[in-house]
């Protein structure tokens, strides 16, 4: 359930929390990773801290981070509709990386 007041959030034990759990760190500082490359090689011309090719869109890793990916194996911009389309097991990890909108063609 969403906190309804954001100050009620205790971020730094939710980061210690996550550094406990196996492999979960190493996926986030791999995405963080992943979009500081990007805003890194293109310019940001309205001064928000985020490449103006990368606003409004996710980086997606061309091998998903829970299927064995690494930054090496490549990653692309994607509207967030099409990167979050992947079917998902109960652990939150991808099951498929075909999205329902491509099983459907």
């Amino acid at each position: 359930m969403p906190y309804k007041n954001p100050a009620d959030r205790n971020v730094k034990r939710e980061y210690t929390l996550e550094k406990t759990r196996p492999g979960a760190h190493e996926a986030r500082m791999e995405r963080q990773r992943a979009r500081r490359a990007i805003d890194k090689k293109h310019p940001d011309k309205d001064g928000d801290g985020t490449a103006d090719i990368r606003e409004g869109k996710d980086v997606s890793h061309r091998v998903a981070l829970s299927k064995g990916g690494t930054n090496k194996n490549g990653v692309v911009l994607q509207p967030a509709s099409k990167n979050r389309s992947f079917k998902r097991g109960s652990n939150h990890k991808v099951v498929s990386e075909t999205s329902a909108r491509e099983r459907k063609r």
